[in-house]
């Protein structure tokens, strides 16, 4: 019997790249990959080649490519790239264009990767939270949460995973813990007290996977990703002790992160002050033991700091 085509969105990057991994790691599983991505000369889509996945060109902003690159697949991942262009509403124009590819092309089971919509929690009329980019509060989360209806207006069998705080960002984005004079360390986060999810961006691949794997039973369900709920100071002791560091926890304020003026630091500000004034809510969303039933490797922080823990910035 023919393997089913999952045709994987990002499978160069961090989500992407987990599910496509699973899939060619589990020769019986009865699933193949399609590989999208904008770059076939790329060393990481060169291994995908290499490692049996069979690799295909298509650029999200160009639905042409897209709708060719689902042409004969039963399910598809999809995910966006906010971060290469900080637009919530050209972020929103690539999800209407993934949803009305998919109508187009009979896909029998998506998982779009989404956020929630914070506006449901923050009118932009609230002055607690600064409005970015003229109608968004986080525009990385609002852009996704607010483009959900696409894929249900237009009838497409569709699975939304909501992902957590990448414990990665503590390596790659700049996110880990800043050297002081004294040789101590300082983790500033503005989450107050309150815990935040987080996960291993790989293992939302692999939960991807797992949801693939149910066949159809979470076509219309919403499945939250994290691999622990963790507090500042909590964070900062595991990240310490990883570290061989004396590593504290400053609890910055939403407004003082936001004024860091990096490319996004306004957009995280609100995303963490988000995390941590709604953080029953969203935690509740993230269910660890659910995830955990769909890929039972899901890394908790501890398990992520073995691996990883030495690749952190020191």
């Amino acid at each position: 019997m023919s393997k089913k085509i999952i045709a994987v969105f990002g499978a160069t990057g961090a989500q992407g790249g987990g599910l496509a991994k699973a899939i060619l790691g589990d020769a019986s599983g009865g699933f193949a990959v399609r590989a999208i991505t904008r770059d076939l000369d790329s060393d990481k889509a060169k291994a995908l080649a290499a490692a049996g996945a069979e690799v295909v060109v298509a650029d999200v902003d160009d639905p042409g490519s897209v709708g060719r690159a689902l042409e004969g697949c039963y399910g598809a991942y999809f995910v966006t790239f906010f971060w290469t262009h900080f637009s919530a509403e050209k972020e929103m124009a690539e999800i209407e264009g993934y949803a009305r590819a998919a109508m187009a092309a009979g896909i029998q089971h998506a998982i779009w990767s989404t956020l929630e919509d914070s506006r449901r929690f923050y009118p932009l009329s609230d002055t607690r939270m600064p409005t970015l980019q003229g109608k968004f509060k986080v525009p990385h989360f609002d852009g996704k949460g607010a483009s959900d209806h696409w894929f249900t207006d237009l009838g497409v069998p569709t699975t939304f995973l909501i992902a957590s705080f990448y414990w990665d960002n503590f390596i790659h984005f700049g996110s880990g813990p800043k050297a002081n004079p004294d040789g101590t360390y300082t983790l500033a986060l503005p989450l107050a007290g309150e815990r935040m999810s987080g996960v291993a961006a790989e293992d939302i691949g692999q939960v991807a996977y797992g949801i693939f794997k149910r066949d159809k039973a979470l076509i219309g369900k919403t499945v939250g990703v994290a691999g622990e709920h963790l507090t500042g100071a909590q964070y900062a002791a595991m990240l310490g002790q990883a570290m061989g560091k004396t590593v504290s926890y400053f609890p910055i304020t939403p407004a003082a992160y936001r004024a860091l003026g990096f490319p996004g630091a306004d957009d995280l500000g609100n995303m963490f002050q988000f995390y941590a004034e709604h953080a029953a809510e969203l935690i509740e969303t993230r269910d660890i033991p659910k995830a955990k039933a769909l890929h039972p490797g899901l890394m908790d922080f501890a398990a992520w700091l073995k691996k990883y823990g030495s690749q952190i910035p020191r």
